[in-house]
Parts: C-alpha cells; sequence; structure tokens
C-alpha cells in the first residue's frame, strides 16, 4: 500500500468518526492513530527512538563527555 493510499484510508477513518461520533471521537482516533502508526514504523525498524528524544545509543544522560587534553 503506498503512501497516498495510507494517507486517503487515514482521512476516511477520521471522517467517519467525526461524523458519526462527534469531535471526541475524532480525537481518540487520531491519537490512537498516532500512536499506532509508530508502533508499526517501530517495529518494521523505520523509527529509532533514541533519534526521535534526542539522545544517540551511547548517550545516555542526554549529552556526551569530551575529554580535554
Amino acid at each position: 500500500m503506498t503512501s497516498s493510499q495510507m494517507g486517503l484510508l487515514a482521512g476516511l477513518v477520521l471522517g467517519l468518526a467525526a461524523a458519526f461520533g462527534g469531535f471526541d471521537a475524532f480525537l481518540v482516533v487520531l491519537v490512537l492513530g498516532t500512536v499506532g502508526l509508530l508502533v508499526g514504523r517501530y517495529l518494521d525498524g523505520r523509527l529509532d527512538l533514541a533519534r526521535l528524544i534526542g539522545r544517540d545509543r551511547g548517550d545516555f544522560h542526554g549529552h556526551r563527555d569530551h575529554h580535554v587534553r
């Protein structure tokens, strides 16, 4: 499935949620869809959580130690 088809499908689902469930249902579907997308990309190996939160794999505390000699 192409990105355009996925976008169309997501738009249709959000539109149905808004039409039949109101704004609250629209927001729930939007948030859960975003979470599902992020989980799917992580499982596919297309999302690096360390890069997303701004940390490198060897950088546990959020900064790099530079030793000056």
